[in-house]
């Protein structure tokens, strides 16, 4: 019996095919009653990339993937306990972390946040990589 579930699975040369890459990849995988989400960005579950150039609507397209990853988990927004965010400028760290506080107000994630020189497409501004642990009464 397996003991991963890989959620959404698809190949990087349909999302990125300006790029030259085939990898096998998927939205999420649950190890056990572990969540691990692919990192959350301006790309809505569809493939179409929203809120080019602002920084806020990309990270509330990025939060409501991320729900309904960890629901197709068996996971909640509530079970998140990692987040890792990326900015591309220091300037979107105020708008992104409102945001992502709005989604996880209340859940106490541990939180890293890096800034970097550039992210998989240019348009987006923030990714968020996300860990969550169900409880094992829920799992």
């Amino acid at each position: 019996m397996p003991t991963h579930t890989r959620i959404r699975p698809f190949n990087t040369k349909e999302a990125y095919p300006e790029q030259k890459l085939d990898n096998d990849v998927c939205m999420a995988v649950r190890a056990g009653n572990t969540v691990y989400l692919r990192g959350q960005t301006a790309m809505d579950l569809d493939g179409n990339i929203v809120g080019v150039g602002d920084a806020a609507a990309q990270t509330e397209n990025a939060m409501a993937c991320a729900k309904v990853l960890l629901e197709e988990a068996g996971a909640k927004l509530e079970d998140v306990v990692k987040i890792v965010i990326y900015i591309t400028d220091r300037a979107y760290r105020e708008p992104v972390y409102c945001v992502v506080g709005q989604w996880l107000k209340g859940v106490f994630p541990v939180s890293t946040g890096i800034i970097v020189q550039g992210l998989a497409k240019p348009e987006y501004l923030m990714e968020i990589d996300i860990i969550a642990e169900i409880p094992s009464e829920r799992a």
